[in-house]
């Protein structure tokens, strides 16, 4: 076994190395340079990452038969949910959205959260529901880096977002003292618990699929932000096989491409991004179902085939 003190260093360093302080998105908000649909993008669908949080610390309530553990972690739950005699993290996450321009409404309604946000998100709660009380409660330390993440967030978007109001700030500035709070006995905890090197072992992985998670919202945030276009090493043209069908042409194969397919296509023309496009297409269809994911889904199968390109 480590020691506390060699098992807590392992434990910082995962987040050191992995948390997504690192991630390009955040590192281009950080220095100024988001798009004001970026900042919207990214407020819109972490607003999900918000709503799955208290689900999570509930799964994790049900995992303890120790009262004092469940006193202390039922604050967490509060921290968003709210009470009587204070506002929650999600209400000051719609003010946030309410502050970069979203309608409350909107982002309240989950409408139009990317599905490889939902996959990230959701997978978060499925690794709760699914794993032990020690891995569900080491999977929690990324808030030790969260306070620190949430004071050069405050600084930037004073800095480089002024369009943002001061209201808009105040989920980060509650979080740059809750966050510590919340590590500091979720590292307690894990460090008593974890009493065999195996338990320490699952403690570490399970910090790191946590950041993967994170990483892996930032990474969908990202990829619907770029602006797709046809690939100048792909052509379309009408199926000689099937009428209303279309094919793309590639160097080495070809890719038959349905009439919804053509559609999305025809709109990647290098100015729209992906999730304008989505929108676009969703709105031009409002009795469809499913038409937002079905353009982002078919938008990253076209891009691992070589039929479009995302640029900026």
């Amino acid at each position: 076994m480590w020691s506390h003190d060699e098992f807590e260093t392992r434990l910082r360093a995962v987040g050191e190395e992995r948390y997504h302080h690192r991630h390009p998105f955040n590192l281009r908000m950080h220095e100024g340079t988001l798009r004001q649909d970026e900042v919207r993008c990214w407020v819109r669908n972490r607003y999900y990452y918000q709503t799955r949080i208290p689900i999570k610390d509930s799964n994790i309530l049900t995992k303890s038969h120790d009262a004092p553990f469940r006193r202390e972690w039922i604050g967490r739950i509060q921290d968003h949910d709210g009470s009587a005699e204070r506002e929650g993290g999600l209400e000051l996450w719609l003010r946030l959205g309410e502050a970069v321009g979203l309608e409350r409404d909107d982002v309240a309604s989950l409408r139009g959260i990317l599905p490889g946000v939902r996959r990230a998100c959701d997978a978060y709660v499925e690794f709760v529901e699914s794993h032990d009380l020690l891995e569900s409660v080491a999977s929690s330390l990324t808030e030790m880096f969260a306070g620190d993440i949430m004071v050069v967030r405050i600084a930037a978007f004073e800095k480089h977002y002024p369009w943002v109001s001061e209201e808009g700030l105040r989920y980060f500035k509650t979080r740059t003292t809750q966050a510590p709070r919340d590590a500091a006995f979720g590292m307690q905890y894990v460090k008593e618990h974890a009493t065999t090197e195996e338990e320490q072992k699952r403690c570490v992985a399970a910090l790191e699929r946590k950041c993967e998670i994170l990483w892996d919202l930032l990474d969908a945030v990202e990829a619907a932000n770029r602006r797709p276009r046809l690939s100048p090493h792909a052509s379309l043209r009408e199926d000689s096989e099937e009428t209303g069908k279309w094919v793309a042409v590639l160097p080495e194969r070809a890719l038959r491409i349905n009439a919804s397919g053509r559609a999305i296509l025809a709109a990647c023309d290098g100015e729209a991004t992906c999730d304008e496009v989505a929108f676009r297409l969703m709105e031009a269809h409002p009795d469809t179902d499913g038409v937002y994911d079905e353009v982002h889904e078919f938008l990253e199968r076209m891009r691992r085939q070589g039929v479009v390109e995302l640029e900026g």
